[in-house]
């Protein structure tokens, strides 16, 4: 038995819904898909597939096993293509993880040229506050904020932003406008967090340097509530630019301290371990790099 080729079929199998329609988009005999199933699951030792007169449902174990062979299976086409130097066809199923704020305000508005560009690619965009596990859930990059623990993970750098300190001109006029980080002890702050403490900011200001740990009544673990939290004027937030720009280029919302400078927050690309780089994961890359040009400075 082919493996590859069995396991492929498989995958067929399940894409399609039949082992007819499988048949006649790999080109051979119903028999012969049939076949190649039955002496998969017999090499594997379990049942794939529970087969009716009417349908197809896939078993526990089946479905466990086609979500690995499914990304096998691209895997192996995306080689093929990249060895025929045929990449720049983009096609199949992108599997991207994101933060939900992030991707709403610079990546989702602009979709329609990366999908214009690549009509055969379809894409699974995952948007989650949480660092999912990019094997366990079948991702092929995510976008992550922050500084990254040490891992075996492949990472990129896209880009950074600036972190500041801000608020609603209305909020201000009524609390007045802190200028120096112990000011903030007196105001109001919508803390983005994952334990109820907010992460420690450190401002600097030529020489100077100072280390805060932002507290408030209110803190919010996405930053669309932080977001939604600012622009009620509740309070002022420590959030990269990215997470407010249209509101600053607007004025709605509005820098402050901006003379105290906070570290910046990088924007990487992650790439699971032990898998290929897609042509279509370097093409993702690349919108989202073009995707921040006009819109944020990068720092260097």
């Amino acid at each position: 038995m082919d493996r590859l080729a069995a396991i492929e079929i498989f995958v067929r199998v399940i894409d399609t819904g039949s082992f007819s329609a499988a048949a006649r988009y790999q080109g051979v005999g119903q028999p012969a898909v049939s076949k190649a199933v039955a002496q998969l699951e017999d090499w594997l030792g379990v049942r794939l597939l529970l087969r009716s007169t009417r349908s197809l449902a896939l078993t526990e174990a089946g479905r466990d096993f086609y979500d690995h062979a499914k990304r096998t299976v691209e895997e192996a086409d995306e080689a093929v293509r990249a060895a025929r130097g045929a990449a720049v066809g983009l096609s199949g199923r992108l599997r991207v993880s994101a933060p939900v704020c992030f991707a709403r305000l610079h990546v989702i508005p602009r979709l329609p040229d990366f999908l214009a560009s690549h009509p055969q690619l379809d894409l699974d965009l995952r948007l989650d506050e949480r660092n999912v596990d990019l094997v366990d859930e079948g991702i092929d990059v995510a976008l992550r904020m922050g500084d990254l623990p040490d891992s075996s993970m492949l990472v990129r750098r896209i880009g950074q932003a600036r972190r500041l300190v801000i608020a609603t001109p209305a909020y201000l006029e009524r609390h007045g406008t802190p200028t120096s980080p112990d000011d903030l002890q007196g105001h109001q702050l919508v803390i983005y967090t994952h334990d109820g403490v907010g992460e420690a900011c450190t401002f600097r200001r030529g020489a100077v340097e100072t280390t805060i740990v932002p507290r408030g009544r209110i803190s919010i673990t996405a930053s669309e509530g932080v977001r939604a939290a600012v622009l009620a004027d509740i309070g002022l937030t420590v959030a990269s630019e990215w997470s407010f720009t249209p509101e600053l280029a607007s004025g709605t919302v509005v820098p402050v301290m901006v003379d105290w400078v906070l570290a910046p927050i990088a924007l990487s690309a992650v790439f699971p371990t032990g898998r290929l780089v897609s042509a279509k994961a370097r093409a993702f890359i690349a919108f989202v790099e073009h995707c921040l040009e006009p819109r944020v400075g990068l720092a260097a």
